[in-house]
């Protein structure tokens, strides 16, 4: 499967009350990754979420990515997103095995993109470049970072931060392969916006 296109992040509190109708209408405008990040300790309710987005991931041809939880990727068969406070990405392509998707928060810096690509990573998040209501303050990732990880790095490149429709662009003119995107797409006021925008979305990448 090739790691290229829009890459879905659920927010439990945006999605609060329409979780999985939101989901699906993503899914429906065709979404290539789909991380289901939920930062609860409510593990039967995490698992249970997650097996229910695992079968939807299926039936549209997404793959599903847990965010921070390898044990829980694992027992589902599925991919993992880990941050650099999460360790390294050995044990947890270990425990995957080698076909699992695993991605690595690289902030901006390159040299943590070369570790995490050493260590097996199978693609590489950079972030955040613009202001992000999931993430506030954390230091700006720019277009030269992306430029030089383009000419340097031989696997996807994601980006994330604050990425709208208004803003995307540049990133996917620049290389971005995976745009990483929340409230750009479940700020939707409806499931048939979300479903356009993911399609907007998509299109970015087909110019």
């Amino acid at each position: 499967m090739k790691l290229r296109g829009l890459y879905a992040i659920t927010d439990s509190q945006l999605l609060a009350g329409k979780f999985l109708p939101y989901v699906e209408a993503a899914l429906e405008g065709g979404v290539t990754l789909l991380q289901y990040r939920d930062k609860s300790s409510d593990e039967a309710r995490r698992l249970r979420e997650a097996e229910t987005l695992r079968t939807l991931c299926e039936r549209y041809n997404a793959k599903l990515i847990i965010n921070d939880d390898a044990e829980l990727a694992a027992r589902l068969g599925v991919g993992v997103h880990l941050g650099q406070t999460d360790g390294p990405l050995t044990p947890a392509r270990a425990l995957l095995g080698r076909n699992a998707i695993i991605g690595s928060t690289c902030h901006a810096q390159l040299e943590l993109a070369e570790q995490a690509a050493k260590e097996g990573a199978s693609y590489v998040a950079f972030g955040r470049f613009f202001n992000s209501n999931t993430k506030p303050g954390v230091p700006a990732a720019t277009l030269d970072l992306l430029d030089q990880a383009r000419s340097k790095l031989h696997l996807p490149i994601c980006v994330i931060g604050g990425i709208t429709l208004e803003n995307a662009a540049p990133l996917v003119a620049h290389g971005a392969d995976l745009l990483a995107v929340v409230h750009g797409l479940f700020g939707a006021a409806t499931t048939q916006e979300v479903t356009q925008r993911a399609r907007a979305f998509k299109a970015l990448f087909d110019i």
